[in-house]
């Protein structure tokens, strides 16, 4: 390097490092070692296709999350990992194991289509699918599979970068209009070789406060005498002529006899030949193990080793991972292994290559059965239950000999009524009718980037996603219901060719452009294969297609090849580093729309200030501000196959082959979907960085939806795809960070993350008021209803007066509409937030993240059946009177009952008395309708770090931190009971519905990272 005589100091800079000056001696070299830079880093984002730009050129929202911050809790699911820690990021993750992430930024833009954020590693896109079966996703029962990002390694990210709106993320095209979530991998900055190993041992166990607390006072029954008049059923349990008590173990509800030790009776283990109370009369008592003791101590280790080195000429990295995460039901497992290699190598001064490859194995075994099915534990433990049955019991009666033994016997009176009416054994359910999968998956890119001049490089890009997903799920012989055996094969390979042109120059001393111009073609291919049995199978124990008894259905097959062709650019001028020019083009070319009219166009333009520059000599407490402005749209296709009409194969009708039209017809004129997005941006930081804070407002608007929409049957069609539809989307986003205490020994820094997205349906199509977006039991649905915010949950509602109260009827109960159209609630939250606090003292730290949610809406199916059940504390206890709620009602100072709340139809406080028991009419929807906020401690770690002069000591041991962490650590506020107000079914557009939710597992764990 040549220097000027005169100079006396060398500057030695780089991203991600602290800036060090070195004075320049007579010697020939000068050694420099760069330490790491938090705040360094903070000025540089990596934003659309890859760029580094300095986060004060920006025109528009991002944020950067590091790495480290998502692995504090060894969380194998880098999404959720995100939770808290970005405004205008919602994230909702369910508590199955290996189960969906929810992830949406600034709210859902489309109807009925993907909402979800598109996820980009090292400049490949990768597949986020949900292919859970439509009736999981409408809670009819099936497994819940994840997410496909969930495949990514959060030990191997470096950073995650959020593009928020269309005008940082259109260049990636119509995927890009949800926004994305650009992941950094990591990769060595410095000369030498290195090794790094992270290993951590997790316990979870659930948070009672997320189950049914269940009421001890009364079993099974449906408030029936039944023979014995007191509850019981009358049978010949000996065989001596003499009918005694038995419990109506047909019955799946707890509004029976009162509980009395000194009571015995048969119960249902009186009647396995197996049980030590074989035709043996016990106490009729309340369970001594409920429900919650089902549950099991999860346990989950993950440990990764990284390789890495760097020389002059390029860096190369070699990481494995695996995860073994046992879940807290029975016979649950998911095991990951994961490998990351990324290497760049300069071949000429002026050609560089890279390539990333990343193999992922993911292998599940015994997921949970989700929604209303038997397949769910907790259809029966939140719903229908007798709080006489002790779940110890029913474990002994299932092990010793491996049998569905089931407290629900059709009719104990006879030997073929010992069978399950309605619930098998749940020891059974868990360690026969389960499901495994597996999915292997590849996904990279190789590169050469060619530096034509200083100012202009050309990269040229292959980037990969493939994988395969196997799936079984099995109904054995003796189950309730009939055996059964299905599988699904799903294949999925995207590749994507990227050609891009990139230019850099200072086209005068205080201007500088950057420009880039290039080409994409995206081929895509999903592939599968479902295949079922029919009528039973033959053999028990043998799970294939071929063992049905009846005639095999046609599989259902699907074969969706897809291309997007596009070509882009963009360009921005920066004046003096303080005004900050640019704008995008993109036009893209989809084999789903109609050939002709199958080719769209989107642009974004954009403007920041750094008027701090201004300041800096006249404001010394404002280190830094900056105002940014932009408007983009945003194009989109229609869904695959939704533009032409084909037949799809029918069963056999004897031996004559059918085929049919669908029911939805599709529309050969669909036009693309179109997104309109604009922002307003505030960024300023105060007293040398030490406060400062990024506030957002932005408006989006998307038109043009294609939605199906229902036609006259008179055409031989239900529906058919139209473009149709406007959703506004507007908000506010608060970014806040400060360092409250700054000294040598100690540091105290906090991070504060808050959203407010408002969203409302402006048109549908012609006349239309509402689309159903999914249905559930009890007449529930979500919608998108015109004039309301997306996502609204309709049922039944109270009938009220013109004064607002609840009328009563005649009898004494409440009147309910006959409409199931009444809107009950939103699942949209008010706003959301996050805050977190680090702590450090010399070489100990402490950090802590809060997370928030207020309002918005879920609907529990499963409060709705318990309180018909009778199963909770608030279906006994005492009257006005003091007497149980339960006694029959009558005139006297003893009577039980309730007088409900509200008045009668002409206007009178209501005075009437009625029984409260399985036989009464049922509350409406809307009384299951509850505020979904919550205010959660997500997450807690404290480490220690060696120091560095004890280290040294140590030969190659480079450092070593331990920690003690912990995650869903306590629900500080909620106002839904017995669960956890997050906890959904999948992910997807339909939420704020619950039905056989599962607690939340509080985890604790501990971790070793050592590097050499």
């Amino acid at each position: 390097m040549k220097v000027s005589p005169d100079a006396k100091i060398i500057v030695f800079s780089s991203i991600g490092f602290a800036t060090q000056s070195k004075p320049i001696g007579s010697s020939d070299v000068i050694n420099a070692v760069l330490s790491s830079d938090a705040k360094a880093l903070d000025e540089v984002v990596v934003t659309a296709l890859g760029q580094v730009r300095k986060k004060n050129t920006l025109s528009y929202a991002a944020q950067q999350v590091k790495g480290e911050e998502l692995t504090q809790t060894r969380s194998s699911n880098a999404a959720s990992a995100l939770s808290g820690k970005v405004s205008g990021l919602q994230i909702i993750q369910g508590n199955a194991i290996g189960g969906s992430t929810n992830v949406v930024i600034r709210g859902n833009k489309s109807l009925i289509g993907n909402n979800q954020a598109l996820f980009v590693v090292d400049g490949v896109p990768v597949d986020n699918s949900n292919n859970n079966s439509t009736n999981q996703q409408g809670g009819r029962g099936g497994y819940d599979y994840g997410n496909a990002a969930a495949d990514i390694n959060p030990d191997d990210i470096e950073s995650v970068n959020v593009l928020k709106g269309a005008a940082a993320s259109a260049l990636y095209g119509s995927r890009g209009a949800n926004g994305v979530i650009m992941i950094t991998t990591k990769s060595r900055k410095s000369k030498g070789m290195g090794i790094t190993i992270n290993s951590g041992l997790t316990v979870g166990t659930i948070d009672k406060s997320t189950f049914p607390k269940y009421q001890t006072e009364y079993g099974a029954g449906y408030s029936s005498g039944y023979e014995s008049g007191d509850g019981f059923l009358l049978i010949d349990v000996q065989g001596n002529g003499v009918k005694e008590r038995v419990v109506p173990t047909s019955e799946d509800a707890s509004y029976g006899a009162k509980f009395d030790p000194n009571l015995l009776v048969y119960q249902w283990d009186a009647f396995d030949p197996y049980s030590p109370n074989y035709k043996k009369k016990t106490p009729w008592v309340a369970a001594a193990n409920n429900p919650s003791t089902f549950y099991e101590t999860a346990i989950s280790n993950n440990n990764n080793i990284i390789f890495d080195g760097a020389s002059d000429k390029g860096a190369i990295k070699l990481g494995y991972t695996r995860s073994d995460d046992r879940g807290t039901l029975p016979n649950s497992k998911i095991i990951k292994n994961i490998l990351n290699f990324g290497s760049t190598y300069q071949i000429t001064d002026r050609l560089t290559a890279s390539a990333l490859a990343n193999y992922s194995k993911v292998e599940g075994l015994g997921r949970y059965g989700s929604g209303y099915s038997g397949l769910n534990v907790n259809q029966n433990f939140r719903q229908w239950y007798q709080t006489n049955v002790d779940m110890m019991a029913q474990k002994d009666a299932y092990f010793r000999n491996k049998q569905n033994v089931t407290w629900n016997w059709s009719d104990p009176s006879s030997p073929e009524g010992l069978v399950a009416k309605y619930t098998d054994n749940y020891y059974w359910t868990r360690y026969q009718n389960y499901e495994n999968d597996t999915r292997s998956r590849i996904f990279g890119n190789a590169s050469l980037n060619y530096k034509a001049t200083d100012w202009l490089n050309i990269l040229g890009r292959v980037s990969l996603d493939t994988y395969n997903e196997f799936q079984e799920e099995r109904v054995a012989v003796g189950s309730k219901g009939a055996a059964s055996y299905a599988r699904t094969d799903r294949s999925f390979n995207e590749t994507n060719f990227d050609l891009i042109a990139n230019f850099d120059k200072n086209v005068t001393k205080n201007l500088n452009l950057k420009a880039l111009l290039g080409g994409n073609i995206r081929k895509s291919l999903l592939n599968s294969v479902f295949s079922t049995t029919n009528g039973g199978l033959i053999v028990p124990g043998l799970y294939s297609i071929s063992n049905s008894v009846g005639a095999v259905a046609a599989p259902i097959e699907r074969y969706e090849p897809r291309e997007v062709d596009g070509f882009f650019g963009g360009a921005t001028l920066t004046y003096n580093e303080f005004l900050t020019l640019e704008g995008t083009f993109r036009r893209d070319k989809s084999s789903t729309l109609p050939e002709g009219g199958n080719a769209y166009n989107y642009y974004s333009v954009a403007g920041s200030w750094l008027f701090s520059k201004q300041l800096k000599d006249k404001v010394d407490w404002i280190s830094s501000g900056k105002l940014r402005v932009n408007y983009a749209t945003v194009g989109n296709d229609a869904p695959w196959g939704s533009t032409k009409n084909v037949y799809t194969s029918q069963n056999l009708f004897g031996s004559s082959i059918l085929f049919a039209y669908p029911f939805t017809t599709n529309n050969p004129s669909l036009k693309p979907e179109k997104t309109e997005s604009s922002e307003i941006g505030l960024e300023m930081a105060f007293l040398d960085n030490r406060i400062g804070f990024d506030a957002s407002y932005y408006l989006t608007k998307t038109k043009n939806q294609v939605i199906p929409v229902a036609v006259s049957a008179a055409t031989g069609f239900t529906n058919t795809y139209v473009n149709a539809g406007v959703i506004r989307n507007n908000g506010v986003e608060v970014s806040l960070y400060g360092s409250p205490i700054k000294t040598q020994n100690f540091s105290w820094n906090i991070n504060v993350n808050w959203t407010k997205n408002d969203s409302k349906v402006l048109e549908l199509y012609n006349d239309s008021r509402n689309l159903q977006l999914a249905s559930f039991q009890a007449g529930i649905s979500v919608n998108a209803t015109l004039g309301q915010p997306y996502g609204t949950i309709q049922g039944k509602d109270y009938v009220y007066n013109a004064n607002g109260q609840k009328v009563i009827g005649a009898d004494g109960y409440y009147k309910i509409t006959s409409s199931t159209t009444n809107v009950i609630g939103n699942i949209n939250p008010k706003w959301i937030g996050g805050i977190y606090n680090s702590f450090k003292y010399k070489n100990v730290s402490l950090g802590f993240l809060i997370d928030i949610r207020s309002g918005g809406n879920v609907w529990s199916l499963d409060q709705f059946y318990a309180t018909y059940t009778g199963i909770l504390p608030n279906t006994v206890g005492l009257n006005d009177l003091g007497n149980p709620v339960r006694n029959p009602v009558t005139d006297s100072g003893n009577s039980g009952g309730v007088i409900l709340d509200g008045v009668t139809e002409n206007g009178q406080v209501n005075t009437k008395r009625v029984v409260i028991d399985a036989n009464s009419p049922t509350l409406p929807q809307s009384a299951f309708s509850y505020d979904a906020s919550y205010v959660k401690l997500r997450e807690a770690t404290l480490t220690y770090s060696f120091p560095k002069a004890m280290i040294s000591k140590w030969g190659p041991v480079k450092g070593i931190d331990l920690s003690v962490f912990g995650r869903n650590l306590w629900i500080i506020h909620k106002n839904l009971p017995y669960s956890d107000p997050e906890e959904n079914l999948s992910s997807g557009n339909a939420q704020g519905i619950q039905s056989g939710a599962y607690p939340t597992t509080r985890t604790i764990g501990i971790n070793a990272k050592l590097s050499f």
